[in-house]
């Protein structure tokens, strides 16, 4: 069996009736030609007809660039965080002509370093250079005047980055519970040490503010744990403190959806209802928010968004900056109305 010719450019301009050169200024969309969109019509026409797509490789090589864009993140293959961040690099850089090359480097201390000059090797368009947790890291310089973008943190240089809006986000998760008449709150996070320290969180005392400015609008004290961890563990034996200590709470922030579920569990132990008794929003909307029952009010991290973002900077779509991105409130089942005076 003979395997099928690839159509060449030549098969399109002899389909066509035009010059190969006709046709390569036209299926590359050359700037600053003078042909008749009759031609123009033609040339794409026969193209499509003939299955027709351009060498990236010899387009590369006339162009200088390699239509390529680079990710690096520190947890690729672990997160459902980073699939959703690769999500979006890939369509949005699809729809460019752009194919991603990705790599993975974990927490050791010289494989960021590593992998940003193997993509400058590579001769890559632009580097993303995506976080799981957002906050500050140093990002090695690249070879050739690559471009750069960080989601979900900063640099102390100050590279181009996008974070979440963290403070609005937590003004409106507390807008939850106190439009629907809730002025007993607990809150339930991690603050002292990484409110100083950006380079284990960016964001998380922008959240906290967030939550604090919120109440404080409406002349609600919250009753609030601020204990070191995410972890769900957390969330269980400080929720037993907090009910212990004030048994008259109606709703509880927690800081994360982790933290979250230790509440739920808490709670049940107690013969507490969600909502019914104590209503509960959170952070992040991780997979578990909505498989648990009742499901969880939260604030999305928009990682996928954040990613198309970061990848329209590189392409010059947008300008490159410092761009803060909204977390959608994911309404639930886990808040209900609670009329005080």
């Amino acid at each position: 069996m003979t395997a099928t010719r690839r159509p060449t450019l030549a098969d399109v301009a002899k389909l066509a009736g035009l010059s190969k050169a006709a046709v390569s200024l036209i299926l590359n969309e050359r700037p600053g030609t003078r042909l008749s969109d009759d031609a123009v019509a033609r040339a794409r026409a026969a193209a499509q007809s003939l299955g027709y797509r351009p060498n990236p490789a010899a387009r590369s090589l006339r162009s200088g660039k390699t239509r390529t864009i680079g990710f690096i993140s520190d947890q690729v293959t672990i997160t459902r965080f980073a699939s959703s961040m690769v999500r979006g690099a890939v369509r949005t850089a699809r729809k460019d002509g752009h194919a991603v090359l990705i790599a993975e480097t974990g927490d050791g201390p010289t494989q960021l370093t590593d992998a940003v000059q193997e993509m400058s090797d590579r001769r890559v368009d632009g580097i993303l250079v995506g976080l799981m947790v957002a906050r500050m890291i140093t990002v090695p310089p690249p070879r050739h005047d690559i471009p750069v973008v960080v989601v979900n943190g900063i640099t102390p240089d100050g590279m181009p980055s996008i974070l979440p809006d963290e403070y609005t986000a937590g003004r409106r998760v507390a807008n939850v519970l106190l439009d629907a008449g809730h002025r007993s709150i607990g809150f339930i996070a991690d603050l002292p040490t990484v409110a100083v320290d950006l380079r284990r969180s960016a964001t998380i005392a922008r959240r906290v503010a967030g939550i604090r400015d919120a109440l404080q609008a409406r002349r609600v004290t919250p009753v609030e744990s601020i204990a070191e961890g995410w972890s769900t563990e957390l969330g269980y034996a400080e929720a037993h403190r907090m009910m212990d200590s004030h048994p008259g709470l109606t709703s509880i922030i927690a800081a994360t959806d982790g933290v979250a579920l230790g509440i739920y569990q808490a709670l049940g132990e107690r013969g507490l209802r969600i909502p019914e008794d104590v209503s509960v929003v959170s952070f992040d909307d991780e997979d578990l928010a909505a498989l648990v029952r009742p499901a969880l009010t939260t604030a999305r991290l928009p990682y996928e968004d954040m990613a198309s973002r970061g990848i329209e900077m590189l392409l010059g779509i947008t300008e490159p900056s410092h761009l803060l991105l909204a977390m959608p409130i994911i309404s639930r089942s886990s808040v209900s109305r609670r009329e005080e005076n």
